[in-house]
């Protein structure tokens, strides 16, 4: 199974890219996960619901039509570690890749969030965009350490 990150926003500080990389090279090839951004939409304040248009636009052109799509969304559901390991072990048995849509800091647009058959918050706090990508990165390393029987996770 392939994980791709999809997110966006294509400039973000060294120590993000450092931290996601770090996280997605412990990942074994059959759980690879990798990252792919899009530009960000240059419109301003004032045309914000275009703006979150063109970037679901380049979204879900990043799609493949067997996708299993998650979109991370302050409104989806909340996981524990395991519950996340379980939710892993699912996608892994569906057979299918799976894309994560991040948007950017307007959110996604309605459009993306309909492609989603899941939808995932990783906290009701809000959270800068491109943090995201090392938190995600993060937890899935966790949730696979789990499904291999490292004990990563302490009760």
């Amino acid at each position: 199974m392939k994980v791709r990150l999809l997110t966006v926003g294509t400039r973000v500080p060294d120590w993000i890219d450092e931290g996601f990389d770090t996280y997605a090279s412990r990942l074994p090839r059959e759980n690879a996960l990798f990252l792919e951004s899009v530009s960000p939409s240059r419109r301003r304040a004032s045309d914000r619901e275009r703006g979150v248009a063109e970037e679901a636009d380049r979204l879900l052109a990043k799609l493949k039509p067997r996708d299993l799509v998650v979109a991370l969304d302050e409104r989806g559901d909340t996981w524990s570690t395991q519950q996340l390991s379980e939710q892993l072990r699912s996608w892994r048995q569906s057979g299918r890749d799976v894309a994560l849509l991040v948007g950017g800091p307007d959110g996604l647009h309605a459009r993306c969030l309909d492609r989603a058959e899941v939808r995932w918050s990783l906290s009701p706090l809000t959270l800068p965009h491109a943090l995201v990508r090392v938190l995600v990165a993060e937890q899935l390393y966790r949730a696979w350490t789990l499904l291999s029987g490292h004990p990563y996770h302490r009760e």
